[in-house]
């Protein structure tokens, strides 16, 4: 699942990990990205340390046996974490999914975490390129969801997503326990304060956070691809029966 952050990841991760057939992993690249990046994140010497650095040798664990012997691998992915000359001929051994959020409210989300945000951050761009990448490998559009369609009818709209993978959909990925998880990056206390209180999805709101008037460049930036992508949408499945 590619996703840029600020982005109900997090929240879609608990859903797949509180399935009884699903392994799942947090952002795989974290440590591989900072490393070569550079860039001084909250918690960058642990996050360097909990993870392979090598890109090949967190592909090779992406494509290997899947923890615990489970049927899915959900790997919650970021996209500004796929750097130049990073391998991606791996994507065609994955099934890969896209989820999207409306540009104005990952903004506004990001910068009370983080100051000043580059488009590189935030990964508008490299999802785009991901997208077009793994549908020129497929002939047809992968799998795109948008954060507000989960939000608004999260059974009908994970429903429909697990039909477009080829999975069963189970109502145990509508709520889950509260607090932090084994599978949690170290960067967790950094990030997930919002989530380790969840239990499930919460109600669709519009973001009432404002954006910096420095950062509208960045929304409509952002706005260019996300547009794009939301023309490719999967539809809310009616009425989706359990498993």
């Amino acid at each position: 699942m590619w996703s840029g952050p600020r982005n109900i990841s997090t929240a879609m991760m608990r859903a797949w990990e509180n399935r009884p057939d699903t392994a799942v992993v947090d952002e795989p690249f974290y440590a591989y990205f900072l490393s070569r990046s550079g860039l001084d994140h909250p918690g960058r010497d642990e996050v360097i340390a909990s993870q392979p650095t090598d890109w090949r040798e967190v592909v090779e664990g992406l494509l290997g046996p899947v923890p615990g012997g489970r049927p899915v691998f959900y790997q919650k992915q970021m996209t500004h974490h796929v750097l130049p000359g990073m391998g991606l001929e791996w994507l065609q051994d994955v099934t890969n999914c896209f989820l999207i959020r409306h540009p104005r409210e990952v903004v506004a989300s990001y910068v009370e975490t983080r100051s000043a945000p580059t488009a590189q951050d935030l990964g508008f761009a490299r999802q785009a390129d991901l997208f077009r990448r793994v549908a020129d490998q497929r002939g047809e559009a992968p799998p795109v969801v948008d954060a507000a369609d989960v939000l608004r009818d999260p059974g009908g709209t994970l429903a429909a997503l697990c039909k477009a993978v080829g999975v069963p959909f189970y109502e145990a990925m509508l709520s889950w326990p509260p607090g932090r998880r084994a599978s949690d990056g170290v960067w967790a206390p950094y990030w997930y304060a919002s989530v380790e209180k969840s239990t499930g999805f919460r109600a669709y709101r519009p973001s009432a956070k404002a954006v910096p008037p420095e950062l509208e460049s960045l929304v409509d930036h952002g706005l260019a691809y996300y547009e794009v992508l939301s023309g490719y949408r999967i539809q809310s499945t009616e009425g989706a029966g359990g498993e």
